[in-house]
């Protein structure tokens, strides 16, 4: 597979991974989870991984996680809100190692 040119703004699509044990199950079954920009859509951040990491993506699905409300110090405050994106990769394709290096 020829890999995809590398953007700058690949790397403002796709932010981190989102490392929980929710988004652990969903690697068995071929997926990754990453938090993405507030404005990405989906064909962006389905060309960021295909580009960043060279692997075929299957679907992209998208959510938009609201900030909890906490108080600090008797005072209220709003986290802030963030969109993840559950990344299903195709058939025969390596899972991603979120651990190493972004190529």
């Amino acid at each position: 597979m020829a890999k995809s040119q590398i953007d700058a703004r690949h790397y403002d699509v796709i932010l981190s991974p989102h490392i929980t044990e929710k988004a652990t199950l969903l690697s068995e079954n071929n997926a990754v989870v990453f938090k993405v920009a507030g404005t990405a859509t989906k064909p962006q951040i389905k060309e960021a991984i295909e580009a960043l990491f060279d692997r075929k993506v299957k679907a992209v699905n998208t959510i938009v996680s609201k900030g909890k409300t906490k108080r600090w110090k008797g005072k209220p405050y709003t986290r802030t809100d963030f969109k993840k994106a559950i990344v299903t990769l195709a058939e025969g394709q390596d899972p991603i190692d979120i651990t190493e290096g972004v190529s």
